[in-house]
């Protein structure tokens, strides 16, 4: 009895030992992925970002099938300084809501779609700098909703995933929310009165009602202004380090102003002023 219950006790003890190994091994295989990121991205040649596909002027795929817009030029630039080439990049198109998966599933190095840093967000991802800056507005037909208050009642069209989701969701329960993955689904709902507002990043929606003139901005600013930044996967050191460098120079070298003259300003004309969109 003695011996099998010995034996019992020595198989326990290498089941415990193999498991940890295991474990041990993973957690080495992730930190050397981690603290290799800048080597693996050379030795691809590529570097992959995941960016919006349906969201002008920041990021959206024109007639012809081409990645465009705000964040799709400070990303080329990234690419050109991290391995010589903007166009050794290749772009993967994400939604709101699957923008921290992307980045958990290594299916990009970097999220630069338009990516509102906020707390619940940097407990699983980690932001960099950031290089542009946000509020959230609520856009309404006439822009005639200039107060939350007017609101209850009412049904509330916003992006699954985003601060808009989080912020009325927490702040007002009460407020109906109708919400859509696709940022065309969602301004869809608006303009067949699905809805009877929308919010959203009030730089988007600036852009938007140029284009849809029967609708405006009622709420410009709500809750507190927040920047947007480029995301990688949470522990990636290097990368990290390196993109903070990179937005740094960014800065200084005023590309971030040049990058809003060239995608932004023909779209919000004399109404919107560079310094209050991006870092200079």
């Amino acid at each position: 009895m003695k011996a099998k219950i010995w034996r019992s006790f020595v198989v326990g003890l290498v089941a415990v030992a193999m498991l940890t190994l295991s474990a041990c091994s993973e957690a080495k295989k992730e930190q050397g992925t981690q603290s290799g990121a800048l080597d693996s991205i050379k030795q691809r040649g590529e570097l992959i970002v995941g960016v919006f596909g349906d969201k002008p002027p920041f990021g959206y795929v024109d007639a012809n099938g081409a990645n465009m817009g705000f964040d799709i030029v400070i990303a080329k630039q990234i690419a050109k300084d991290l391995l010589g080439d903007e166009n050794k990049i290749k772009f993967v198109l994400v939604e709101a809501a699957n923008r921290v998966e992307f980045l958990r599933a290594n299916k990009v190095d970097i999220i630069m779609a338009n990516f509102t840093k906020t707390p619940q967000r940097e407990e699983v991802v980690d932001f960099a700098k950031p290089y542009m800056k946000v509020s959230l507005g609520v856009a309404s037909k006439d822009g005639t909703i200039s107060d939350v208050a007017q609101l209850e009642g009412k049904t509330l069209i916003v992006n699954k995933g985003t601060t808009a989701d989080f912020y009325f969701t927490q702040n007002h329960p009460n407020i109906k929310l109708l919400k859509f993955e696709q940022n065309t689904e969602t301004f869809a709902a608006l303009k067949d009165g699905r809805g009877d507002a929308l919010a959203h990043d009030n730089t988007l929606l600036f852009a938007w009602v140029k284009d849809n003139p029967e609708f405006g901005v009622g709420i410009k600013e709500l809750g507190e202004r927040d920047v947007i930044a480029p995301a990688v996967k949470k522990g990636n050191a290097e990368l990290l380090e390196w993109l903070n460098s990179e937005i740094d120079t960014l800065v200084q070298q005023k590309f971030l102003t040049q990058a809003y003259e060239q995608t932004l300003a023909p779209v919000y004309g004399e109404d919107v002023r560079a310094v209050d969109v991006v870092f200079e």
